[in-house]
């Protein structure tokens, strides 16, 4: 059985959502790795806050971010077991991250030095 990430995408990173809001998607995303980890298939995750974050460029240049203003955020991941690309594909259409128009779900096999790229 193979691991899989599953990188929640968020279109617009400049829209803040309000408490009320960010407790419900919470929720919503615990449940969601609740029914993962029902399945013994959960291996790990994390959010990913916009606070204290830097990007580097090839050229070695730091600056703050990421920034909201881009056309695309990364929220956070999950890592889980799968039989299948098309089993860790059926876990990540059930993110509550999905429920946010634009907003998208990468599932991306993890290499384990196999030699398969």
């Amino acid at each position: 059985m193979d691991e899989y990430v599953l990188i929640m995408r968020h279109e617009d990173g400049a829209k803040v959502a309000s408490a009320e809001q960010m407790q419900e998607w919470m929720k919503q995303t615990m449940d969601w790795i609740g029914g993962i980890a029902a399945q013994n298939k959960f291996v790990s995750g994390t959010g990913l806050p916009f606070d204290n974050a830097r990007v580097v460029s090839s050229k070695k240049v730091v600056t703050n971010g990421p920034f909201g203003d881009i056309k695309e955020t990364i929220g956070g991941f999950i890592t889980v077991r799968a039989a299948s690309v098309e089993e860790a594909v059926e876990f990540a259409k059930g993110c509550p991250v999905l429920q946010g128009e634009g907003n998208t779900m990468e599932v991306r096999r993890i290499a384990k030095n196999d030699g398969v790229h």
